[in-house]
């Protein structure tokens, strides 16, 4: 027993869990030696027993009944062999790290399992102990790999396709890994993932050390100014990272500099002034920051799957469009997204570039067109003069010959569109990947929308600040000359199709907690309140925050 015990604590770390869930985890163990000491050697009959039992507990769910009844109904979990002791060793570790990728670890239930273990005397208990353990593992890999949620049910507008494996090859793959080397490969492997984690650890930390100190009592503080607050505010950006130790009680030029750090981290206008936006983002508990951190590792699960060496990436809480290279940057613009009404925000999901249209046609929605425009037109024909009309045969027609008032939406009968010009609704170029969400991104006329730090002002679609830049970009792969190339399409006036030669991912995501290579981590507000509805669901599933002493 002794040595089959430092077998199990092998490989286990005090970084992994703390001392205490060490300690419960090595009761756990002993647990498990002393129900199989307990249990009687298998002869035919108990063999029997116990792959009857199996069979009979699988046939609950389709995939284990499948593994099973391909393996002959073996255990792969309750022998005395060493791979399975192994196996068990690794499924305990994992449940027990649950708690440091943010999981809800009660969902695993592994007191449960382990007084089933422990109580398993005959073959046929084991039969049933095997298929539970087997169900415990196929919950946790797949909430390690893909996520807790599924986020259709949390929020109707993220329309992301998680990236499920069938549940069967867990099994059948896991049966034939190494156990501890399985478990380490199903979270997500992108840097991302492990700089949130590092943020989840120092935001652990924090909390139990009680946070960043008292919040800073004021709306507003300008440079120049001292007192009580300024002290307040000072301490707050110590406690943070964003000030180095200072007895300064002014807000002189090295505190500006703090909030104007402070300010570009958060998405606010960086005017080194702690308005009431930047005293808000500032006196943002510990806590709320965790909860942006977990969430985010929960929306990085969803998106475990290759993205593309080349890949465009919108966030819309950022406000931005990136190109990415071999996970680096390469160009970046600022972007206004769907506006916070149920019909306009802009939806979560992933799809393909395939094409740029160069002086663009805009093809006014239906829902704009009945909900927006045939109102204007009932009140004055001659309204949106800008907009051109077409008829089911694609023939334009006269405003004169239209009784507007004897429509609705329900009835309406023509097309609008917009013909290609520098007043165009989608400016002067637009980018498409085809989805049936409608969405795309493109040129705006409106540019003194991208002066503002907060940006969902659109239908939907994602504006471009810089699109003929972005557009350069996009073509650089394949022109030699892409800027000279853009222009002499768009000094023809015409419509003009361009197609890619290699379709480029557009990734449209939401995330109010980010990392970068370097510097500190990115928070931004829940512009939708998605990620609050996330949280509450994890919350409900068993997440919850921790603090944790260094």
């Amino acid at each position: 027993m002794t040595k089959l015990l430092r077998e199990l604590v092998k490989g286990m770390t005090m970084t992994q869990v703390s001392v205490k869930g060490f300690g419960r985890w090595l009761l756990f163990s002993m647990a498990i030696l002393l129900g199989l000491v307990a249990m009687p050697r298998d002869g035919a009959a108990q063999v029997t027993a116990f792959k009857q039992a199996v069979a009979e507990a699988a046939a609950r769910d389709r995939d284990m009944a499948a593994f099973y009844q391909a393996n002959n109904y073996e255990g792969i979990w309750t022998g005395n062999a060493g791979k399975d002791r192994r196996r068990r060793a690794a499924l305990f570790d994992a449940i027990a790290a649950a708690d440091d990728h943010g999981l809800p670890a009660r969902r695993y239930d592994a007191e449960g399992l382990m007084e089933k273990l422990k109580s398993a005397r005959t073959a046929r208990d084991r039969g049933f102990v095997e298929v539970e353990m087997s169900r415990t593992f196929l919950q946790l890999a797949r909430d390690m790999q893909t996520g807790a949620l599924i986020p259709s049910r949390v929020d109707g507008d993220i329309k992301r396709q998680v990236p499920y494996r069938e549940r069967v090859s867990y099994l059948t793959n896991f049966a034939k890994s190494n156990p501890r080397g399985f478990f380490r490969a199903l979270p997500p492997k992108t840097n991302e993932y492990a700089r949130l984690m590092k943020e989840k650890i120092r935001l652990e930390r924090l909390m139990a050390s009680g946070g960043w100190g008292p919040s800073v009592p004021s709306e507003t503080l300008k440079p120049g100014q001292s007192g009580p607050a300024v002290v307040a505010l000072r301490n707050r950006l110590m406690a943070m990272g964003f000030l180095r130790r200072s007895a300064s009680q002014t807000y002189d030029e090295t505190l500006q500099s703090a909030v104007q750090q402070f300010q570009a981290a958060h998405g606010l206008e960086t005017d080194g002034v702690a308005g009431p936006s930047t005293i808000k983002a500032i006196n943002t508990p510990v806590q709320s920051r965790l909860q942006s951190v977990l969430v985010a590792m929960e929306r990085e699960r969803w998106f475990n799957t290759e993205r593309g060496k080349r890949h465009i990436l919108v966030n819309l809480t950022d406000f931005t469009a990136r190109i990415v290279d071999s996970d680096r940057v390469t160009f970046s613009t600022r972007a206004v997204v769907g506006k916070n009404q149920y019909d306009r925000r802009s939806p979560e999901f992933s799809d393909a570039m395939e094409y740029m249209v160069i002086n663009p046609t805009w093809h006014v929605p239906r829902s704009i067109a009945v909900k927006e425009y045939l109102p204007k037109m009932k009140r004055n024909r001659n309204a949106a003069g800008h907009l051109r009309l077409y008829n089911s045969r694609g023939q334009q027609v006269s405003r004169s010959a239209i009784n507007f008032n004897a429509y609705n939406a329900s009835n309406f009968p023509f097309a609008i569109k917009q013909p290609p010009s520098s007043r165009n609704a989608l400016g002067l170029v637009k980018f498409m990947f085809p989805n049936k969400y409608n969405i795309y991104l493109h040129d705006t006329p409106k540019k003194s929308l991208f002066q503002r730090a907060q940006r969902d002002f659109s239908h939907g679609c994602i504006r471009l600040h810089q699109p003929f830049e972005f557009a350069y970009e996009i073509l650089s792969k394949q022109e030699s000359n892409p800027k000279a190339f853009f222009h002499a399409k768009l000094d023809t006036g015409r419509e003009t199709y361009v197609h890619l030669e290699k379709k480029v991912p557009v990734h449209i995501i939401y995330r109010t907690a980010f990392t970068q290579a370097k510097g500190p981590t990115q928070y931004r507000n829940d512009v939708y309140g998605r990620d609050a509805r996330i949280w509450d669901a994890l919350s409900k599933a068993g997440v919850s925050l921790r603090a944790v002493r260094g």
